[in-house]
């Protein structure tokens, strides 16, 4: 009898758990009631876009020749498109010939005037003839300059039957094919870069003055809880649509038109006392919150909840910033129960 005594001596001393499951004392984990600073919220609809989305379109009239494909991704400069140049480059031949031409007549004219006009001193060159090789030389070097201007231009449209990339990005469109001809306006490609993001939400103009750029605001994707800074505030609604439009910087690789949810403040901030949302416990007669007292028994006090934020919630009640709320374990909880802490 003795031998047994003493076994269930050392077996309350070395396992406490065990003792304080025999004594009915039930395992908790707790958190304390603080004060913070909160505003009320709601959420509004958002869209994940890209600050890079472009559809690019053809500069010149031609035959497409080489299109890129879906899913290619390209660098700022890399080439996406071509269209024939052919006719283009012939012609641009063409107008280097005639310079040649009008810089042969024009070094002619000014031979010829440095002549006439060394023969002028000696009067073996009539004043008529310097006068009209002068002009001639003059209508020589419009002339020659009009077809500089017009090469240039045909150099112009040859760099445009190449499409190339703005930014860097992927082509996610094809809006063409290669072997199509495509006049000038048309579109080819769009090009869209995954990794310059930002979220676009609309939100009632009732709460315009509450949200700022710089600000902070929680995103919710799905399960997920991202913040992301205001980029900008466009204060600007209409009859019909009395939103404003607010933008954040994602920096988050998300798919491009991921809908997500944007938590905005309805009202200024203010001080108010809040717990753990998993502090609150919903029965028949209300929501309440446990409360352990220095002899770690437990208290059942009614409270009701206000704004929230996040894993926070306001409360009011008989319960003090610095109380131990229950937070795990107060499903099963009684009033008046001996409680042991874990965690």
């Amino acid at each position: 009898m003795k031998n047994w005594l003493v076994c269930g001596v050392v077996a309350l001393a070395l396992f406490p758990s065990a003792h304080a499951q025999f004594s009915g004392a039930s395992p908790v984990e707790l958190s304390e009631a603080r004060v913070t600073m909160m505003s009320p919220t709601m959420q509004v609809a958002g869209t994940v876009v890209s600050r890079s989305d472009a559809v690019l379109s053809a500069e010149v009239e031609g035959r497409l020749i080489e299109v890129a494909e879906v899913g290619t991704r390209v660098e700022a400069g890399d080439t996406i498109a071509r269209i024939e140049d052919t006719g283009l480059r012939l012609r641009a031949q063409e107008l280097a010939a005639e310079i040649n031409r009008a810089e042969a007549r024009l070094r002619f004219l000014e031979a010829e005037l440095i002549r006439f006009e060394r023969l002028a001193e000696t009067n073996l060159a009539a004043v008529s003839q310097i006068e009209q090789t002068r002009s001639e030389r003059d209508v020589a070097t419009s002339d020659l300059a009009v077809v500089r201007s017009r090469l240039g231009q045909l150099e112009d449209q040859l760099g445009r039957t190449r499409i190339a990339a703005p930014f860097p990005g992927i082509v996610v469109e094809r809006l063409a094919q290669a072997g199509e001809r495509v006049g000038a306006g048309n579109r080819v490609v769009r090009l869209v870069n995954p990794d310059s993001l930002e979220v676009v939400a609309r939100a009632p103009l009732n709460y315009f003055r509450y949200v700022q750029p710089g600000d902070e605001l929680g995103v919710r994707v799905g399960a997920e809880e991202l913040v992301s800074p205001v980029r900008t505030v466009v204060s600007v609604g209409d009859e019909s649509r009395h939103v404003f439009e607010l933008r954040l910087d994602m920096a988050e690789r998300l798919p491009v038109g991921q809908t997500v949810r944007v938590t905005i403040p309805t009202a200024d901030v203010r001080e108010v006392l809040a717990v753990p949302r998993d502090a609150l416990v919903l029965r028949g007669d209300g929501i309440a919150v446990f409360i352990i007292d220095e002899d770690n028994t437990a208290r059942r006090i009614r409270v009701t909840t206000g704004i929230g934020a996040g894993e926070w919630i306001e409360v009011s009640g008989p319960i003090q910033a610095g109380d131990k709320v229950v937070i795990r374990g107060n499903e099963r909880l009684r009033a008046g129960q001996e409680v042991m802490v874990q965690g």
